[in-house]
């Protein structure tokens, strides 16, 4: 009896050595069902799927349960995810990061005309916005197939924003920022045409041709004439003096005709757009590597570019004039560093610093070591460096207090960056 007893865990032992393991874990061996094991490969958390998650697939790799497709993760699935959670996937995608950059242009515009900011600046500053914006929809959209492969982790790939839905957004953002435009005067809708048209452009054609960096250079400098066309179209005074009134309502703007030649006088942006559209053609050539790296040359080109705009910005006036801004420069940029004891200048030489400062080093590390980390890490720095550039050329312009509100927007930047990646 004894030897019976003895045998007999032997037996269930041998038994349950040859059951399947979801046996094992159930009710074979006489007592109550085990908890099941978290199987964090598969996803399904155990090895039963819960009533709110879809059946594993069968057929994965090597026989696993659970290798299924994306489709079937639920993290996959854009109608499973919280509010939260969705907003911070169409963040990644428009890289909200990034938009601290977009406002300096229309007011490095503003200042370059002469003029102090007002309704048509704030006007041109929402209608960038909106055209940034649609460009980063839209660019993700493009690179929807090539970002399967190199950064699958991208909002579109990944499966939490659709690319219906990612295309309706640049679509509508396009006609929004377009009937900003509108709003400010027939000078910056033919401004913000041309900058909607190239960012199409870029993003649907041109963005892997030689001619991407180019492309992307004309929308910024369109950006900065935005500002100025916007902010120079003005309305009258109701005295009737014709100078310009920036901070009236709607109402004595549609009562009054614009300002004539609000073209022609943001032509006294042109050298400002230049500046801001060649750095932005250095950061669109780094970009160009971001995902692969193995450039060395890029950088070591761009930086020199970057310090060649520095000077530049330091240099003599770009052209004379009668108007505020052309006084207040040709007073700035007396000498090769001007005049040291004046403060305009003092600021015009901190800003340039901070861009350098910003731009350099990020430039010098992935030319050493052309990984793609250090790769983005320079597209970042190069997208950052944009607010201080914008705030530089503002103060040259004679608006230094335009230049400071611009740099007040460099830490939002920073700490949204540490958040959402601006590339």
């Amino acid at each position: 009896m004894r030897r019976r007893q003895r045998s007999l865990p032997t037996a269930l032992a041998t038994a349950r050595s040859v059951l399947p393991a979801g046996r094992r874990n159930g009710s074979a061996d006489g007592g109550a069902p085990a908890a099941a094991t978290d199987d964090s490969l598969s996803g399904a958390g155990g090895t039963a799927p819960a009533p709110d998650r879809p059946e594993p697939s069968s057929t994965g790799r090597s026989g696993e349960r659970g290798a299924g497709s994306g489709r079937d993760r639920p993290d996959a699935c854009p109608g499973r995810r919280t509010p939260r959670e969705r907003l911070r996937a169409w963040a990644e995608l428009l890289r909200v990061s990034a938009l601290f950059s977009v406002p300096g242009d229309a007011l490095a515009g503003a200042a370059a005309v002469g003029r102090r900011p007002g309704r048509g600046t704030a006007l041109a500053m929402g209608a960038s916005l909106c055209l940034y914006e649609a460009g980063m929809a839209l660019n993700d959209w493009a690179d929807r197939d090539e970002d399967a492969v190199d950064r699958p982790h991208r909002p579109i790939p990944s499966g939490r924003v659709s690319p219906a839905a990612a295309l309706g957004a640049a679509g509508a953002l396009t006609a929004a920022g377009l009937a900003l435009a509108a709003r400010a005067g027939r000078p910056a809708l033919t401004v913000a045409t041309g900058l909607a048209a190239t960012v199409w452009a870029y993003d649907l054609r041109l963005k892997h041709t030689q001619a991407g960096p180019a492309a992307m250079a004309a929308a910024r400098s369109l950006d900065l004439l935005l500002g100025a066309a916007a902010t120079a179209t003005g309305v009258r005074t109701p005295s009737g003096s014709g100078s310009p009134d920036n901070v009236a309502g709607a109402s004595a703007a549609a009562t009054a005709p614009p300002a004539p030649g609000a073209l022609t006088a943001s032509r006294s942006a042109l050298p400002a757009a230049l500046v801001l559209g060649a750095h932005t053609y250095g950061v669109t050539a780094v970009s160009r590597h971001e995902a692969h790296g193995g450039s060395t040359r890029t950088p070591l080109t761009v930086l020199a570019t970057t310090t060649a705009l520095a000077a530049a910005v330091l240099g003599e006036p770009w052209r004379p004039g009668t108007g505020r801004a052309d006084a207040d420069t040709r007073r700035v940029g007396t000498g090769p560093l001007g005049r040291v004891a004046d403060p305009v200048r003092l600021l015009v030489v901190g800003l340039t610093g901070a861009y350098l400062r910003t731009a350099g080093p990020p430039l010098l590390h992935a030319a050493l070591n052309p990984s793609p980390p250090l790769t983005q890490r320079a597209v970042g720095g190069g997208i950052r460096a944009m607010i201080p550039l914008q705030a530089a050329l503002a103060a040259r312009a004679g608006a230094p207090v335009t230049g400071l509100a611009v740099m007040g927007l460099v830490p939002l930047a920073r700490g949204l960056a540490r958040k959402v990646s601006p590339t």
